[in-house]
This record gives C-alpha cells, sequence and structure tokens, in this order.
C-alpha cells in the first residue's frame, strides 16, 4: 500500500510519498501550481506514476479545532483529487505541520528566507507520517 500525502497551498502544493509497504515517508517535493482543477489532474499523474492507491490530503484546523476557510478550499480540492485520481483521498488533520516543517528547516541550518522552497514538502512528509503512524 503505497500512500502520498498533499499540503495544499494557493502557491505551492507539497507532495511525500511512502515506501511500497506504506511503512515511512519517502520521497518530498512540491509541485508549483494555482489552478486547482490542473493541480489536481498532476498530482493524480504523479500519484499513478508512483503506484499510489491512497491520498491523503491535509485538513487545516484552527487550533480549537473548529474549521475555517482554508479548511472548505482542502475539501473542494479534495473532490477534485477524487474526480481527477479516482482513488480514496483521506483528510487529516495537519495542524502545526507547517510550524513544525519550518522548525525541522530552521533547525537543519536553513535560513528563513530559503525556507519557501520546502517547507511544504517537509509539512507533507509531517501529514504522511502521521498518518502511517495512526495505521500502526
Amino acid at each position: 500500500m503505497r500512500a502520498m500525502a498533499i499540503d495544499y497551498g494557493d502557491r505551492r502544493i507539497g507532495l511525500a510519498v511512502s515506501d511500497p509497504l506504506g511503512i515511512l515517508a519517502g520521497e518530498a517535493w512540491t509541485l508549483e501550481e494555482w489552478d486547482m482543477e490542473r493541480a489536481a489532474a498532476r498530482i493524480a499523474e504523479e500519484a499513478k506514476a508512483r503506484g499510489v492507491d491512497t491520498l491523503v490530503l491535509g485538513l487545516p484546523k484552527n487550533m480549537d479545532g473548529t474549521e475555517g476557510p482554508r479548511a472548505e478550499k482542502s475539501r473542494a480540492f479534495r473532490e477534485l483529487l477524487m474526480q481527477a485520481s479516482g482513488l480514496p483521498v483521506i483528510l487529516w488533520d495537519e495542524r502545526r505541520s507547517s510550524i513544525e516543517a519550518h522548525a525541522i528547516l530552521h533547525a537543519g541550518g536553513k535560513r528563513e528566507k530559503q525556507h519557501r522552497k520546502t517547507v511544504d514538502a517537509v509539512a507533507a512528509s509531517l501529514i504522511l507520517e502521521g498518518w502511517l503512524g495512526s495505521k500502526r
């Protein structure tokens, strides 16, 4: 079972794919796409090319657990992903994933300006690790 996690953003989308057994997060990268439909189509292509059978989409919630406009956008994107890929799309609470991703990059010696290029990929890896850990 191979899974792909998605950290959806308006400009950049972080993607991370698990190993073939669905145990560890592996490859992670950033996709730049502004159009939701084109983004969904590109992610579907990436998922197919990597043999992914489950998509895990980060659902941004407020710290009190409520959902705002970003969560609504993620839910709409979920529908596009399901149509484009034909795969199940699991919504996963991504609270603090971007904050943790920035902390990881900072601890690794990256300056703030450099974070923009990779923070979404790191956040997708954290989403994937959280979801994979819940499966054990």
